[in-house]
């Protein structure tokens, strides 16, 4: 078990691969070289707003609206609350991202077994990258030694930099982005007394997810009895967990079946729950 807390983690920026400001809080982070690396982090839009093109990834990504409305895809829209599923290989985008967005995002290797380049990994590739060439617009543009230009999307440059490897696309599991309403859903019983859960979906024959939990004050959910690596965010109320007390804010990371692990509401808590996906 890991648990880090918002309010302790210091701020920082997204390089030039991208148009515009983007500050990231980065909650958890998981295990660099394995399929099942990831970054959980806190994303707020700075001054400006922040701007991609169309472009994908080779990994997974589940956002949740916490502030604002993001505009994730041209004029398609997910609102405060609601969470979107971004599969490896699936197109997304335009982005114009308005200034003071917040989203809880998370970055994970998809059930292709590609993984994901670390957030250290990319900010190095991106420094670099610019003694090489420009980064505009999300584009990244150089000449070769024939004096040749060539444009690349910027996040698959700085891919290629970071791994040394030409960037391959998983054949994609979906067609577009899965987006989902919470408010849709209904809390049923889990468990113990006054523990509920609203799943929204799980994806892939490797069972990646996203739903939510609320545990009621007093009440005590059993953490850490699941087979993949699960990462809880906590948006309301306060919990204990070995003692300490713990705020909205708050990340916590459980291995597979490593519980169970007592998460007792001190007073009645909602936490947003992702699985990883198995290996």
């Amino acid at each position: 078990m890991r648990i880090s807390q918002a309010s302790t983690i210091g701020t920082d920026l997204v390089g030039t691969m991208r148009a515009g400001v983007l500050a990231q809080k980065h909650l958890l982070l998981g295990q660099d070289g394995s399929p099942n690396n990831y970054d959980l982090n806190i994303g707020r839009a700075g001054e400006g707003g922040w701007r991609t093109p169309r472009h994908r990834h080779n990994f997974d990504q589940i956002r949740y609206v916490i502030k604002g409305n993001y505009p994730y895809m041209g004029d398609k829209v997910l609102p405060e609350g609601w969470v979107g599923y971004f599969p490896e290989s699936v197109y997304y985008g335009p982005q114009d991202r308005p200034e003071g967005l917040e989203t809880l995002v998370l970055q994970f290797g998809g059930a292709s077994g590609n993984g994901y380049v670390s957030v250290a990994e990319r900010e190095a590739a991106n420094e670099a990258l610019k003694s090489k060439g420009q980064f505009k617009d999300g584009v990244y543009t150089y000449y070769d030694e024939a004096g040749q230009r060539h444009n690349k999307d910027a996040s698959v440059a700085c891919f290629e930099y970071a791994t040394g490897r030409k960037l391959e696309f998983a054949r994609p599991r979906y067609e577009n982005v899965v987006v989902m309403d919470p408010s849709a859903h209904a809390w049923l019983p889990q468990g113990a007394a006054g523990v509920y859960v609203k799943w929204l979906g799980s994806f892939t024959e490797r069972s990646a997810g996203i739903g939510f939990i609320k545990v009621e004050s007093d009440a005590t959910y059993s953490a850490g009895m699941l087979p993949s690596i699960t990462l809880l965010y906590q948006t309301k109320g306060r919990v204990a967990v070995e003692g300490r007390e713990y705020g909205p804010g708050s990340a916590f990371e459980f291995l597979p079946n490593e519980g169970p692990i007592r998460v007792q509401a001190v007073e009645e808590a909602e936490l947003v729950c992702m699985t990883l996906h198995q290996f």
